[in-house]
């Protein structure tokens, strides 16, 4: 089957990945006029495989001859066969990956709708959700969404300030866990508030109420807020928050905030399981 041939780091499409990689406000800028991601990577396809969102793909001539790469490209198209497929000149890779002796395979995804939401116009979200307050790496967002999909918690909300949520950063660190869950972003403190219907719990180093001591509350929804890397979670969040805290030898100061993440998450599932 022959695909049309991208060959010009000045056809308009390439420019378009290029911009959508972009980092900070540029990129969301261009992600939210587009409604665009880019997928990136063999294990990212593979996730999005026959679903509709998943609307354009790239590889090249090299990438076919990858056995994993040319079963996830032809059974998406038999899925989804209005998917348009362009193989780039091999010699563009370097130029759009942002990883070494990366596969030669990506993806135009369409944004989900909950993405593309206003705050202003959700007037609640109820059940269990995780609050990402101002966390600012991308790795440690990434790999807080995928502990939150394999905990269960499949509504995240990332207030202002946090590394954006379907940068290609992030989207690498989660692993596909994106799919699995409803991703709201760019919220305020107030908005935040206004919405969410559990209680909240703020991952703190120095609460008095202890992790391991907590059963009831756990037992019910309940909003676990993780705080940015250097500050910990706001003010303005902790007044109208439960601080917990999860004990540690004394002689460690903190524990990586998606560590923390994980044993909140998790310690909630084990006293709900028992």
């Amino acid at each position: 089957m022959a695909f049309d041939l991208i060959s010009s780091k000045e056809n308009s499409l390439f420019k378009e990945l290029r911009l959508l990689q972009a980092t900070g406000s540029k990129g969301q800028k261009v992600r939210l006029a587009s409604g665009h991601a880019l997928l990136e990577g063999i294990h990212l396809i593979q996730t999005w495989v026959g679903d509709p969102a998943l609307k354009t793909l790239f590889t090249s001539e090299f990438g076919l001859q990858n056995s994993e790469i040319s079963e996830a490209v032809y059974s998406h198209l038999e899925i989804c066969p209005e998917t348009r497929i362009f193989q780039l000149d091999s010699s563009l890779w370097d130029q759009l990956s942002e990883l070494a002796n990366a596969p030669h395979i990506a993806g135009l995804l369409n944004l989900p709708a909950s993405r593309l939401k206003a705050p202003q116009s959700i007037s609640n979200l109820e059940g269990d959700l995780v609050i990402l307050d101002r966390i600012q790496d991308a790795g440690n967002v990434g790999s807080i969404l995928r502990t939150a999909a394999a905990a269960g918690f499949t509504q995240v909300i990332a207030l202002s300030g946090c590394a954006h949520l379907w940068s290609s950063k992030v989207l690498r660190a989660g692993m596909g866990a994106h799919r699995l869950l409803d991703l709201y972003e760019g919220w305020s403190n107030q908005q935040l508030l206004s919405a969410v219907t559990a209680p909240l719990l703020a991952a703190a180093a120095d609460a008095p109420q202890d992790l391991f001591d907590l059963r009831e509350e756990l037992m019910h929804p309940v909003a676990w807020v993780m705080g940015s890397e250097g500050q910990g979670v706001s003010s303005d969040l902790m007044a109208q928050a439960k601080p917990v805290s999860i004990p540690i030898d004394p002689r460690v100061e903190s524990l990586n905030v998606s560590t923390a993440a994980a044993i909140c998450l998790f310690e909630t599932v084990r006293v709900r399981r028992s």
